[in-house]
C-alpha cells in the first residue's frame, strides 16, 4: 500500500474542517474557506462555519470570486520552522502555497544538508518557489523554472522573506520543456530534479500539456540532465486518476540504470483535518534518493 505522507508540523498553517467540497483554513491570523474538488464526503451533522474572514464562491461559467466578511491584507505571511512565505488570495482560489508539500521540504532537505559537497538541484513549474527556498536554505545552489513571470517573482519575494536574497538561486521564466533541451545542449548538469507538472497547460505558443501524455517524454528529457552522482529525483503530481503506482514506473524508467544506486517510494500527500482527525488527499509523488 502506498505511503500517505501528512504535513502534521505546520504551527502558522491549519486545516480545521471540511466537507461537501469545501474546506475552512486557517493562514496565520486568517480563516479563508475554499473549495476542493477531492472533499465529496459531507459535513459533520449540524456543523455550520461561523468563523471566517474570506469565502470562495465558483462561478458556473468559470473561475469564481472571494467574498470577504473582514478586511484582509493585500499579502501577509506564514512561517515554516526557518521559511516565512508570501499569502495572498488570487482570483483562481489559490494563495500562493500548497502547504502539504512540506513533507516532501523535510524529506529532502536533510539529504542537501548531509550531502558533504556541493548540489546542484533544478526546481521545474516552480510556481511560488516553496521547494526552491526549502533547497536554497538546506545549503543547495537552485534553478528555479516556470512559465509565468509573475510566480517567478512570488519566489524572489519568498526568498527575500526568509532571508535569502542572496542565495545562490537562478530565477527562470521559460517553458519547463524548452529550458531544459536548452540546458541539454549546454551541457548543464544537476544532483537533484524536483518536478511539480500541472495536469493540463497551454504555452505561449499554443502547445498543449497533458500530463498523461506529456509527462514520460518530458522525464526522458530531465534525465539527460543527471550528474554523474544524482542525490534525489522528486515528482508530484495533482491528477485525481494517475496513481502512485504510475508515478514510481515513470520515474524508475527515467532513472535508468541509477535506479539501484538508491531508493524509490511512492504515495500521497495530504494534510490532517484537525476537527476530526480525517485526513485531505492532496496529490501524489514519487521520489528516489541516492544511497
Amino acid at each position: 500500500m502506498a505511503a500517505v505522507l501528512t504535513a502534521d508540523r505546520w504551527e502558522d498553517y491549519a486545516l480545521l474542517d471540511c466537507g461537501d467540497g469545501m474546506k475552512q483554513e486557517r493562514w496565520g491570523g486568517h480563516v479563508l474557506i475554499r473549495p476542493d474538488p477531492q472533499i465529496i464526503w459531507p459535513r459533520r451533522s449540524g456543523r455550520t462555519w461561523e468563523h471566517y474572514d474570506a469565502i470562495y464562491h465558483r462561478s458556473s461559467r468559470g473561475g469564481g470570486r472571494w467574498e470577504y466578511r473582514t478586511r484582509l491584507p493585500e499579502e501577509w505571511t506564514v512561517r515554516y520552522g526557518e521559511l516565512k512565505f508570501r499569502i495572498r488570495p488570487t482570483n483562481f482560489k489559490h494563495t500562493g502555497l500548497f502547504p502539504e508539500q512540506a513533507v516532501n521540504w523535510d524529506w529532502f532537505s536533510p539529504l542537501i544538508a548531509g550531502s558533504g559537497r556541493p548540489v546542484e538541484v533544478l526546481n521545474l513549474f516552480g510556481y511560488t518557489g516553496a521547494a526552491t527556498i526549502a533547497a536554497a536554505k538546506a545549503g543547495a545552489a537552485v534553478c528555479h523554472v516556470d512559465a509565468a513571470k509573475g510566480m517567478v517573482d512570488w519566489c524572489r519575494r519568498n526568498a527575500e522573506l526568509s532571508g535569502m536574497s542572496q542565495a545562490p538561486i537562478r530565477y527562470i521564466a521559460d517553458d519547463c520543456l524548452k529550458f531544459v533541451r536548452r540546458e541539454i545542449r549546454r551541457g548543464r548538469r544537476y544532483d537533484a530534479i524536483i518536478m511539480d507538472p500541472p495536469s493540463f497547460g497551454r504555452g505561449k505558443g499554443g502547445e498543449v500539456w497533458k500530463l498523461e501524455n506529456d509527462l514520460w517524454p518530458f522525464l526522458r528529457e530531465c534525465r539527460k540532465l543527471l550528474s554523474d552522482r544524482p542525490l534525489f529525483f522528486l515528482v508530484n503530481a495533482y491528477t485525481a486518476y494517475l496513481s502512485p503506482t504510475v508515478l514510481i514506473n515513470l520515474l524508475g524508467e527515467a532513472l535508468g540504470d541509477n535506479v539501484g544506486r538508491g531508493t524509490l517510494s511512492a504515495g500521497e500527500v495530504g494534510l490532517p483535518v484537525q476537527s476530526d482527525g480525517k485526513i485531505l488527499p492532496c496529490g501524489i509523488y514519487a521520489r528516489w534518493c541516492a544511497h
